[in-house]
Protein backbone atom coordinates (compact mmCIF):
# COMPACT_ATOMS: atom_id res chain seq x y z
CA UNK A 1 0.00 0.00 0.00
CA UNK A 2 1.23 2.91 -1.14
CA UNK A 3 0.44 6.64 -1.62
CA UNK A 4 -0.66 8.09 -5.06
CA UNK A 5 0.47 11.69 -5.97
CA UNK A 6 -0.36 13.95 -4.89
CA UNK A 7 -0.67 12.08 -1.62
CA UNK A 8 -2.59 14.66 0.50
CA UNK A 9 -5.66 16.47 -1.50
CA UNK A 10 -8.85 18.32 -0.16
CA UNK A 11 -11.93 16.65 1.33
CA UNK A 12 -15.22 18.12 0.82
CA UNK A 13 -15.15 19.31 4.28
CA UNK A 14 -11.88 21.21 3.00
CA UNK A 15 -13.39 22.50 0.02
CA UNK A 16 -16.28 23.83 1.48
CA UNK A 17 -14.28 25.41 4.10
CA UNK A 18 -11.58 27.09 1.69
CA UNK A 19 -14.77 28.31 -0.26
CA UNK A 20 -16.50 29.66 2.73
CA UNK A 21 -13.37 32.11 3.47
CA UNK A 22 -13.24 33.10 -0.45
CA UNK A 23 -16.84 33.86 -0.10
CA UNK A 24 -16.49 36.34 3.04
CA UNK A 25 -13.25 37.59 1.26
CA UNK A 26 -15.21 38.23 -2.35
CA UNK A 27 -17.95 40.30 0.75
CA UNK A 28 -15.33 41.82 1.90
CA UNK A 29 -14.34 43.76 -1.08
CA UNK A 30 -17.62 45.49 -0.48
CA UNK A 31 -17.46 45.48 3.29
CA UNK A 32 -14.84 46.39 4.65
CA UNK A 33 -15.14 45.48 8.06
CA UNK A 34 -15.22 41.87 7.17
CA UNK A 35 -11.38 41.91 6.15
CA UNK A 36 -9.90 41.09 9.83
CA UNK A 37 -12.65 37.88 9.73
CA UNK A 38 -11.25 36.80 6.27
CA UNK A 39 -7.79 36.84 8.34
CA UNK A 40 -8.68 34.73 11.05
CA UNK A 41 -10.95 32.10 9.05
CA UNK A 42 -7.60 31.98 6.77
CA UNK A 43 -4.80 31.43 9.05
CA UNK A 44 -7.51 29.49 11.19
CA UNK A 45 -7.99 27.40 8.06
CA UNK A 46 -4.50 27.14 7.56
CA UNK A 47 -3.58 25.89 10.93
CA UNK A 48 -6.12 23.07 10.82
CA UNK A 49 -4.43 21.85 7.46
CA UNK A 50 -1.52 22.40 9.03
CA UNK A 51 -2.59 20.26 12.05
CA UNK A 52 -4.50 17.81 9.51
CA UNK A 53 -1.37 17.03 7.66
CA UNK A 54 0.98 16.06 10.99
CA UNK A 55 -1.87 14.07 12.31
CA UNK A 56 -1.81 11.64 9.52
CA UNK A 57 -3.05 8.52 9.56
CA UNK A 58 0.60 7.63 7.38
CA UNK A 59 0.02 4.89 4.79
CA UNK A 60 2.14 2.62 7.71
CA UNK A 61 -1.05 2.85 10.20
CA UNK A 62 -3.59 1.39 7.51
CA UNK A 63 -3.90 -2.31 6.38
CA UNK A 64 -6.13 -3.03 3.74
CA UNK A 65 -6.44 -6.38 1.68
CA UNK A 66 -8.76 -7.52 -0.36
CA UNK A 67 -9.93 -11.02 0.20
CA UNK A 68 -10.11 -14.00 -2.54
CA UNK A 69 -12.99 -13.67 -5.25
CA UNK A 70 -15.97 -14.92 -4.05
CA UNK A 71 -18.06 -17.41 -7.35
CA UNK A 72 -19.21 -14.83 -9.60
CA UNK A 73 -22.45 -15.69 -11.54
CA UNK A 74 -23.64 -13.43 -15.01
CA UNK A 75 -26.00 -10.60 -13.89
CA UNK A 76 -25.91 -12.25 -10.32
CA UNK A 77 -25.00 -9.08 -7.62
CA UNK A 78 -22.40 -10.59 -5.53
CA UNK A 79 -19.76 -8.52 -3.80
CA UNK A 80 -16.15 -8.06 -3.12
CA UNK A 81 -14.70 -8.15 0.32
CA UNK A 82 -12.20 -6.17 1.97
CA UNK A 83 -10.09 -6.63 5.64
CA UNK A 84 -9.40 -3.38 7.30
CA UNK A 85 -7.02 -2.33 9.83
CA UNK A 86 -6.07 1.14 12.18
CA UNK A 87 -2.86 0.72 13.76
CA UNK A 88 -2.86 4.21 14.63
CA UNK A 89 -3.84 5.97 17.85
CA UNK A 90 -6.69 7.97 15.84
CA UNK A 91 -10.24 7.14 14.57
CA UNK A 92 -10.17 7.35 10.51
CA UNK A 93 -12.25 7.04 7.84
CA UNK A 94 -11.28 5.20 5.12
CA UNK A 95 -12.86 4.73 1.76
CA UNK A 96 -12.00 2.08 -1.00
CA UNK A 97 -12.81 2.56 -4.59
CA UNK A 98 -11.98 -0.02 -7.72
CA UNK A 99 -11.41 0.69 -11.17
CA UNK A 100 -14.18 0.78 -13.95
CA UNK A 101 -14.06 -2.77 -15.77
CA UNK A 102 -16.32 -3.64 -18.58
CA UNK A 103 -17.76 -6.97 -17.13
CA UNK A 104 -18.25 -5.80 -13.77
CA UNK A 105 -20.81 -3.16 -12.95
CA UNK A 106 -19.79 -1.58 -9.59
CA UNK A 107 -22.07 1.12 -7.20
CA UNK A 108 -22.04 4.32 -7.90
CA UNK A 109 -21.02 5.38 -4.52
CA UNK A 110 -17.96 4.45 -2.53
CA UNK A 111 -17.44 1.91 0.21
CA UNK A 112 -17.04 4.10 3.51
CA UNK A 113 -15.76 2.74 6.46
CA UNK A 114 -15.05 3.94 10.20
CA UNK A 115 -12.40 2.59 12.24
CA UNK A 116 -11.62 3.61 15.57
CA UNK A 117 -8.38 3.60 17.05
CA UNK A 118 -6.21 0.39 16.67
CA UNK A 119 -9.27 -1.93 15.38
CA UNK A 120 -9.97 -3.90 12.74
CA UNK A 121 -13.20 -4.10 10.23
CA UNK A 122 -14.85 -5.87 7.37
CA UNK A 123 -16.16 -3.95 4.53
CA UNK A 124 -18.14 -4.84 1.00
CA UNK A 125 -18.88 -3.55 -2.14
CA UNK A 126 -21.35 -5.04 -4.46
CA UNK A 127 -20.79 -5.48 -7.59
CA UNK A 128 -23.20 -7.22 -10.40
CA UNK A 129 -21.09 -9.22 -13.49
CA UNK A 130 -22.04 -8.10 -17.24
CA UNK A 131 -20.16 -10.28 -19.00
CA UNK A 132 -19.48 -13.62 -19.00
CA UNK A 133 -15.75 -15.02 -19.09
CA UNK A 134 -12.64 -14.15 -17.55
CA UNK A 135 -12.17 -11.04 -15.49
CA UNK A 136 -8.82 -9.65 -13.86
CA UNK A 137 -9.09 -7.44 -10.59
CA UNK A 138 -5.93 -5.49 -10.09
CA UNK A 139 -4.83 -3.11 -7.94
CA UNK A 140 -7.58 -1.11 -6.30
CA UNK A 141 -7.50 2.29 -4.57
CA UNK A 142 -8.12 4.02 -0.64
CA UNK A 143 -8.19 6.90 0.89
CA UNK A 144 -8.49 8.43 4.80
CA UNK A 145 -9.51 11.43 6.74
CA UNK A 146 -8.90 11.97 10.43
CA UNK A 147 -11.41 13.42 12.78
CA UNK A 148 -10.78 17.02 11.22
CA UNK A 149 -11.18 15.72 7.93
CA UNK A 150 -9.80 18.64 6.06
CA UNK A 151 -7.11 17.04 4.04
CA UNK A 152 -7.80 13.17 2.16
CA UNK A 153 -4.71 10.94 2.05
CA UNK A 154 -4.79 8.61 -0.99
CA UNK A 155 -3.24 5.26 -1.76
CA UNK A 156 -2.98 2.63 -4.42
CA UNK A 157 -3.12 -1.30 -3.07
CA UNK A 158 -1.50 -3.58 -5.08
CA UNK A 159 -4.07 -6.82 -6.12
CA UNK A 160 -4.19 -9.07 -8.93
CA UNK A 161 -6.14 -12.12 -8.96
CA UNK A 162 -8.20 -13.49 -11.80
CA UNK A 163 -11.97 -14.33 -11.87
CA UNK A 164 -14.11 -16.04 -13.97
CA UNK A 165 -17.42 -15.07 -14.54
CA UNK A 166 -20.03 -18.46 -15.31
CA UNK A 167 -23.60 -18.33 -16.19
CA UNK A 168 -25.81 -18.19 -14.14
CA UNK A 169 -27.78 -22.08 -12.90
CA UNK A 170 -29.95 -20.63 -9.87
CA UNK A 171 -33.11 -21.57 -12.00
CA UNK A 172 -31.53 -25.26 -11.20
CA UNK A 173 -32.51 -24.68 -7.96
CA UNK A 174 -35.74 -23.07 -8.34
CA UNK A 175 -37.24 -25.34 -10.40
CA UNK A 176 -40.09 -26.71 -8.47
CA UNK A 177 -40.15 -30.16 -10.16
CA UNK A 178 -36.68 -30.76 -8.45
CA UNK A 179 -37.40 -29.90 -5.29
CA UNK A 180 -37.86 -33.45 -3.99
CA UNK A 181 -34.74 -34.93 -1.99
CA UNK A 182 -33.78 -38.42 -1.10
CA UNK A 183 -31.10 -39.44 1.50
CA UNK A 184 -28.80 -42.04 -0.32
CA UNK A 185 -27.08 -44.22 2.56
CA UNK A 186 -24.33 -45.68 0.58
CA UNK A 187 -23.16 -42.07 -0.30
CA UNK A 188 -24.53 -40.36 2.73
CA UNK A 189 -25.06 -37.05 0.71
CA UNK A 190 -28.68 -35.39 0.00
CA UNK A 191 -29.09 -35.37 -3.50
CA UNK A 192 -31.78 -34.52 -6.08
CA UNK A 193 -33.85 -37.18 -7.80
CA UNK A 194 -36.12 -37.26 -10.42
CA UNK A 195 -39.23 -39.24 -9.50
CA UNK A 196 -42.09 -39.75 -12.23
CA UNK A 197 -43.55 -42.13 -14.47
CA UNK A 198 -40.40 -43.69 -15.94
CA UNK A 199 -39.92 -46.44 -17.58
CA UNK A 200 -37.33 -48.36 -15.06
CA UNK A 201 -38.91 -50.29 -11.98
CA UNK A 202 -38.05 -49.01 -8.57
CA UNK A 203 -39.69 -50.27 -5.60
CA UNK A 204 -43.21 -51.05 -4.47
CA UNK A 205 -45.24 -48.76 -1.77
CA UNK A 206 -48.61 -48.71 -0.56
CA UNK A 207 -51.67 -47.19 -2.41
CA UNK A 208 -52.82 -43.75 -1.98
CA UNK A 209 -55.25 -41.63 -2.99
CA UNK A 210 -54.44 -40.35 -6.48
CA UNK A 211 -52.79 -42.98 -7.77
CA UNK A 212 -53.61 -44.59 -11.21
CA UNK A 213 -55.71 -47.28 -11.60
CA UNK A 214 -53.15 -48.99 -13.94
CA UNK A 215 -50.22 -48.82 -11.65
CA UNK A 216 -51.50 -51.10 -9.19
CA UNK A 217 -49.44 -54.53 -8.52
CA UNK A 218 -51.52 -57.53 -7.71
CA UNK A 219 -49.49 -59.85 -8.00
CA UNK A 220 -47.73 -57.81 -4.91
CA UNK A 221 -51.31 -56.56 -3.50
CA UNK A 222 -52.35 -60.80 -3.50
CA UNK A 223 -48.88 -61.28 -1.55
CA UNK A 224 -49.58 -58.69 1.08
CA UNK A 225 -53.19 -58.60 1.59
CA UNK A 226 -53.28 -54.60 0.70
CA UNK A 227 -53.47 -52.65 -1.98
CA UNK A 228 -49.41 -51.90 -3.83
CA UNK A 229 -48.43 -50.16 -6.28
CA UNK A 230 -45.48 -49.82 -8.30
CA UNK A 231 -42.88 -46.95 -8.29
CA UNK A 232 -40.67 -46.39 -11.38
CA UNK A 233 -38.17 -43.86 -12.15
CA UNK A 234 -36.77 -42.76 -15.06
CA UNK A 235 -34.24 -44.75 -17.13
CA UNK A 236 -30.66 -44.00 -16.39
CA UNK A 237 -27.15 -43.73 -18.54
CA UNK A 238 -28.68 -42.55 -21.62
CA UNK A 239 -26.76 -39.83 -23.37
CA UNK A 240 -27.43 -35.67 -23.74
CA UNK A 241 -25.65 -33.87 -26.20
CA UNK A 242 -25.71 -30.75 -26.22
CA UNK A 243 -24.98 -28.85 -29.32
CA UNK A 244 -24.61 -25.03 -28.84
CA UNK A 245 -24.54 -22.61 -32.09
CA UNK A 246 -21.96 -19.68 -31.23
CA UNK A 247 -22.57 -18.39 -34.70
CA UNK A 248 -23.80 -15.03 -36.20
CA UNK A 249 -27.47 -15.56 -35.15
CA UNK A 250 -26.35 -15.89 -31.16
CA UNK A 251 -24.54 -12.94 -30.85
CA UNK A 252 -27.45 -10.19 -30.75
CA UNK A 253 -28.47 -9.10 -27.05
CA UNK A 254 -32.03 -9.22 -25.56
CA UNK A 255 -32.14 -6.17 -23.82
CA UNK A 256 -28.70 -5.94 -21.81
CA UNK A 257 -27.88 -10.13 -22.23
CA UNK A 258 -26.72 -11.80 -25.50
CA UNK A 259 -28.52 -14.46 -26.88
CA UNK A 260 -26.04 -17.03 -26.57
CA UNK A 261 -25.44 -16.29 -22.70
CA UNK A 262 -28.56 -17.39 -22.30
CA UNK A 263 -28.65 -20.34 -24.24
CA UNK A 264 -25.27 -21.04 -22.22
CA UNK A 265 -27.22 -20.99 -18.81
CA UNK A 266 -30.14 -23.10 -20.22
CA UNK A 267 -27.55 -25.73 -21.58
CA UNK A 268 -25.37 -25.83 -18.33
CA UNK A 269 -28.56 -25.46 -16.24
CA UNK A 270 -30.15 -28.96 -18.42
CA UNK A 271 -26.71 -30.64 -18.32
CA UNK A 272 -26.77 -30.22 -14.09
CA UNK A 273 -29.70 -32.14 -14.22
CA UNK A 274 -28.97 -34.78 -16.75
CA UNK A 275 -25.83 -35.45 -14.30
CA UNK A 276 -28.26 -35.46 -11.09
CA UNK A 277 -30.32 -38.08 -13.39
CA UNK A 278 -27.26 -40.13 -13.83
CA UNK A 279 -27.24 -39.28 -17.50
CA UNK A 280 -24.06 -38.91 -19.68
CA UNK A 281 -24.02 -35.23 -21.01
CA UNK A 282 -21.74 -34.24 -24.18
CA UNK A 283 -21.19 -31.00 -25.55
CA UNK A 284 -20.33 -29.80 -28.76
CA UNK A 285 -20.14 -26.07 -29.61
CA UNK A 286 -19.26 -24.76 -32.85
CA UNK A 287 -19.76 -22.01 -36.03
CA UNK A 288 -18.26 -22.54 -39.10
CA UNK A 289 -16.03 -25.28 -37.20
CA UNK A 290 -16.34 -27.31 -34.07
CA UNK A 291 -14.98 -24.53 -31.73
CA UNK A 292 -15.19 -27.56 -28.41
CA UNK A 293 -16.44 -30.84 -28.46
CA UNK A 294 -16.71 -33.00 -24.93
CA UNK A 295 -17.32 -36.54 -25.06
CA UNK A 296 -21.01 -37.52 -22.92
CA UNK A 297 -19.66 -39.14 -19.46
CA UNK A 298 -21.89 -38.55 -16.25
CA UNK A 299 -20.78 -37.73 -12.31
CA UNK A 300 -20.78 -34.07 -11.06
CA UNK A 301 -16.73 -34.27 -11.86
CA UNK A 302 -17.58 -34.08 -15.48
CA UNK A 303 -20.20 -31.58 -15.08
CA UNK A 304 -17.20 -29.56 -12.90
CA UNK A 305 -15.27 -29.91 -16.43
CA UNK A 306 -18.21 -28.83 -18.79
CA UNK A 307 -18.70 -25.85 -17.21
CA UNK A 308 -15.07 -24.89 -16.75
CA UNK A 309 -15.12 -25.30 -20.91
CA UNK A 310 -17.97 -23.26 -21.40
CA UNK A 311 -17.92 -20.66 -19.53
CA UNK A 312 -15.21 -17.85 -21.69
CA UNK A 313 -16.81 -19.58 -24.86
CA UNK A 314 -18.00 -16.58 -26.87
CA UNK A 315 -20.08 -16.33 -30.07
CA UNK A 316 -18.23 -15.20 -33.74
CA UNK A 317 -19.76 -13.26 -36.38
CA UNK A 318 -19.26 -16.74 -38.53
CA UNK A 319 -22.12 -18.42 -40.41
CA UNK A 320 -22.84 -22.12 -38.27
CA UNK A 321 -22.53 -25.04 -40.53
CA UNK A 322 -25.44 -27.26 -39.47
CA UNK A 323 -25.08 -29.55 -41.88
CA UNK A 324 -21.87 -30.76 -41.69
CA UNK A 325 -21.92 -30.71 -37.64
CA UNK A 326 -25.34 -32.92 -37.61
CA UNK A 327 -23.72 -35.00 -39.91
CA UNK A 328 -20.53 -35.30 -37.47
CA UNK A 329 -23.29 -35.83 -34.58
CA UNK A 330 -24.61 -38.88 -36.74
CA UNK A 331 -21.70 -40.08 -37.08
CA UNK A 332 -20.44 -39.85 -33.66
CA UNK A 333 -23.18 -40.87 -31.69
CA UNK A 334 -24.79 -44.40 -32.96
CA UNK A 335 -26.47 -45.07 -29.69
CA UNK A 336 -30.01 -43.15 -29.71
CA UNK A 337 -29.13 -39.84 -28.09
CA UNK A 338 -31.28 -36.40 -26.32
CA UNK A 339 -29.96 -33.96 -29.10
CA UNK A 340 -30.24 -30.16 -27.84
CA UNK A 341 -29.60 -28.01 -30.50
CA UNK A 342 -29.50 -24.01 -29.45
CA UNK A 343 -30.05 -21.26 -32.44
CA UNK A 344 -32.16 -19.27 -34.05
CA UNK A 345 -33.80 -18.98 -37.34
CA UNK A 346 -35.29 -16.26 -39.08
CA UNK A 347 -34.14 -16.34 -42.42
CA UNK A 348 -34.87 -19.31 -45.11
CA UNK A 349 -31.48 -19.63 -45.88
CA UNK A 350 -30.88 -20.49 -41.99
CA UNK A 351 -34.01 -22.12 -41.82
CA UNK A 352 -33.36 -24.62 -44.97
CA UNK A 353 -29.31 -25.34 -43.08
CA UNK A 354 -31.01 -26.28 -40.06
CA UNK A 355 -33.71 -28.28 -41.48
CA UNK A 356 -31.03 -30.15 -43.55
CA UNK A 357 -28.41 -30.48 -40.15
CA UNK A 358 -31.61 -31.76 -38.64
CA UNK A 359 -32.61 -34.38 -41.01
CA UNK A 360 -29.36 -36.63 -40.55
CA UNK A 361 -29.75 -36.83 -36.68
CA UNK A 362 -34.11 -38.14 -36.86
CA UNK A 363 -35.29 -40.59 -36.34
CA UNK A 364 -32.47 -42.52 -34.75
CA UNK A 365 -32.14 -39.46 -32.14
CA UNK A 366 -34.58 -37.70 -29.84
CA UNK A 367 -34.02 -33.82 -31.06
CA UNK A 368 -34.64 -30.71 -28.75
CA UNK A 369 -34.51 -27.64 -30.77
CA UNK A 370 -34.01 -24.56 -28.53
CA UNK A 371 -34.89 -21.32 -29.73
CA UNK A 372 -35.73 -17.94 -28.56
CA UNK A 373 -38.69 -15.77 -28.66
CA UNK A 374 -37.37 -11.78 -29.91
CA UNK A 375 -39.27 -9.27 -27.83
CA UNK A 376 -38.69 -6.48 -30.09
CA UNK A 377 -40.18 -8.48 -33.01
CA UNK A 378 -43.15 -9.41 -31.29
CA UNK A 379 -43.40 -5.82 -30.17
CA UNK A 380 -42.84 -4.77 -33.84
CA UNK A 381 -46.15 -7.25 -34.56
CA UNK A 382 -48.33 -5.17 -31.64
CA UNK A 383 -47.25 -1.91 -32.63
CA UNK A 384 -49.88 0.46 -33.75
CA UNK A 385 -48.83 1.53 -38.11
CA UNK A 386 -49.39 5.61 -37.73
CA UNK A 387 -46.25 6.24 -39.56
CA UNK A 388 -44.84 5.19 -43.23
CA UNK A 389 -41.25 3.96 -41.41
CA UNK A 390 -43.59 2.00 -39.04
CA UNK A 391 -45.32 0.44 -41.83
CA UNK A 392 -42.11 -0.56 -43.02
CA UNK A 393 -40.96 -2.15 -39.87
CA UNK A 394 -43.92 -3.95 -39.16
CA UNK A 395 -44.22 -5.29 -42.70
CA UNK A 396 -40.63 -6.91 -41.99
CA UNK A 397 -41.38 -8.56 -38.43
CA UNK A 398 -44.27 -10.08 -39.91
CA UNK A 399 -42.18 -11.67 -42.77
CA UNK A 400 -39.86 -12.53 -40.47
CA UNK A 401 -42.47 -14.58 -38.47
CA UNK A 402 -43.84 -15.89 -41.34
CA UNK A 403 -40.48 -17.56 -42.53
CA UNK A 404 -39.54 -18.56 -38.36
CA UNK A 405 -43.13 -20.24 -38.15
CA UNK A 406 -43.08 -22.39 -41.22
CA UNK A 407 -39.64 -23.32 -40.07
CA UNK A 408 -40.60 -24.35 -36.70
CA UNK A 409 -43.50 -26.03 -38.12
CA UNK A 410 -40.95 -28.01 -40.99
CA UNK A 411 -38.85 -29.11 -37.61
CA UNK A 412 -42.25 -30.63 -35.89
CA UNK A 413 -43.40 -32.29 -38.81
CA UNK A 414 -39.98 -34.33 -38.89
CA UNK A 415 -40.63 -34.87 -35.19
CA UNK A 416 -38.26 -32.12 -33.82
CA UNK A 417 -39.04 -30.90 -30.16
CA UNK A 418 -39.15 -27.53 -30.35
CA UNK A 419 -39.07 -24.61 -27.19
CA UNK A 420 -39.87 -21.30 -28.38
CA UNK A 421 -40.22 -19.16 -25.51
CA UNK A 422 -38.98 -15.70 -24.24
CA UNK A 423 -35.68 -15.93 -22.86
CA UNK A 424 -36.02 -15.55 -19.69
CA UNK A 425 -38.06 -18.22 -19.54
CA UNK A 426 -35.79 -21.08 -21.22
CA UNK A 427 -34.07 -22.05 -18.53
CA UNK A 428 -36.96 -23.53 -17.06
CA UNK A 429 -39.13 -24.62 -20.16
CA UNK A 430 -36.04 -26.63 -21.28
CA UNK A 431 -35.87 -28.11 -17.67
CA UNK A 432 -39.24 -29.25 -17.97
CA UNK A 433 -38.89 -30.12 -21.38
CA UNK A 434 -36.11 -32.82 -20.29
CA UNK A 435 -38.33 -34.15 -17.09
CA UNK A 436 -40.30 -35.02 -19.59
CA UNK A 437 -38.80 -36.82 -21.71
CA UNK A 438 -37.73 -38.77 -19.09
CA UNK A 439 -41.26 -39.46 -17.40
CA UNK A 440 -42.42 -40.56 -20.98
CA UNK A 441 -39.31 -42.82 -21.48
CA UNK A 442 -38.82 -41.25 -24.62
CA UNK A 443 -35.39 -41.95 -25.46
Amino acid sequence: MRPVFPALWLSARGIWALFGVALTLALASAVPVLLPLVAVGAVALITLAAVDAALGPGAGALRIIRRALPPLALRRRSHLAYDLENRGALAVRIGIVEPVLAAVAFPASETVVRLPPRSRASAQLDIEPRERGAVRFGPFYAWSENRIGLLRRRYRIEADEEGRIFPDLSAVVGSGRLAERRTLLDAGLRRLRLRGDGTEFESLREYSDGDGFGRIDWKATARRGRTMVAQYEPERSQNVIVALDCGRLMTPRLGTVRKFDYALTAALSVARVAQQADDNVGVTAFAARPLLELAPRRGAAHFRALAQALYDVQPCLEEADYETICAALGRRYTKRSLIVLFTDIFDPVTSRAVLAGVATLVPRHLVVCVLMNDAVLAAALDADVHTPTAAFRTAVAMRLSDERAKAVAALRGRGVIIIDVPAPKLTTALIDTYLDIKARGRL
